[in-house]
């Protein structure tokens, strides 16, 4: 890879790793669901009318939609709101790897090698380490609703390899822009319907770290971030860009502590190292088994 090409993979990760410190400084006067609407609908309007719509079939986009944006995100920032620090939430949702190998089997008829499954096994071992020390600003709830976010992500990846074999390679920001299109109407009905008044509070008592947060995410975060990201995958083989998304977690801690002040205990270094360990395995176990037996 060229420098310049390394340069900016390192980039991009680093702004999806600290942008979870963004959306808890962006959760602390918007309320979940309308963080999710106002990404969505800023990340839709007004570029649906300036990148052409994906080939495949419209009800495909929206159960992607729903899975890899609504879903995903709904779930992921109101576990952030309800008890789960910014550091956590990056590493718990790359968990997505291994539901999106678990989903793999029964929806598209894929078996995973014996380096999958020790690589979940590993992961998941550090997920428990999590949860025996909920507890302050940690709680079991956010801690299942992360998980249910990697599961929903998981879910929204195996919907665009159905997208991909069946209809070709997409341009990954036409399927973010028409996706994020299809998002906004469950996510604001639900809003409305569970939160009427603070989604109202959300918009009309907005300070500029909202509004910056909201900008951060859509603008840096999703178009940029997805952009290149599909740039970097469309140049290189995907075995030479995947690997950069380990450092996600990293910069996720990196920027909590940095940003929000959240304390860097032990434990969290323990987790963080079995899941990452865990991605690691099954991303290179293969190989290192190769090397080792030749």
């Amino acid at each position: 890879m060229q420098p310049r090409h390394l340069l900016l993979a390192l980039t991009i990760v680093f702004f999806w790793g600290v942008n979870f410190a963004i959306i808890k400084l962006g959760l602390r006067q918007v309320s979940p669901l309308a963080l999710g609407v106002a990404r969505f609908t800023l990340a839709a309007f007004p570029w649906i009318f300036f990148v052409r719509r994906p080939k495949a079939p419209l009800r495909l986009i929206v159960i992607y939609s729903l899975f890899i944006f609504a879903l995903q995100f709904g779930l992921l920032f109101t576990g952030m709101q309800i008890g789960m620090s910014a550091g956590l939430s990056s590493l718990i949702l790359q968990l997505q790897v291994f539901f999106t190998i678990g989903l793999s089997i029964p929806l598209l008829g894929e078996r995973p090698t014996i380096w999958q499954a020790l690589g979940a096994l590993v992961a998941f071992s550090g997920i428990g380490v999590v949860a025996i020390h909920v507890g302050g600003d940690i709680s079991i709830e956010g801690l299942i609703l992360l998980i249910c976010a990697a599961a929903a992500w998981g879910a929204g990846n195996i919907v665009s390899r159905i997208i991909s074999n069946r209809y070709g390679s997409e341009d990954m920001l036409g399927l973010v822009c028409w996706g994020s299109l299809f998002a906004v109407p469950p996510l604001l009905a639900v809003a409305l319907l569970l939160e009427p008044q603070a989604f109202v509070r959300s918009f009309t008592h907005i300070d500029w770290v909202s509004a910056g947060s909201i900008a951060y995410i859509v603008y840096i975060s999703t178009l940029f971030g997805f952009a290149a990201w599909s740039w970097l995958l469309g140049r290189y083989p995907v075995a030479t860009v995947a690997p950069f998304t380990l450092l996600v977690p990293v910069f996720g801690f990196l920027g909590s502590a940095a940003l929000l002040g959240e304390p860097m205990e032990s434990w969290k270094f323990g987790a963080a190292a079995l899941v990452i360990a865990g991605l690691v395995i099954n991303l290179f176990g293969a190989r290192i088994s190769r090397i080792l037996t030749a």
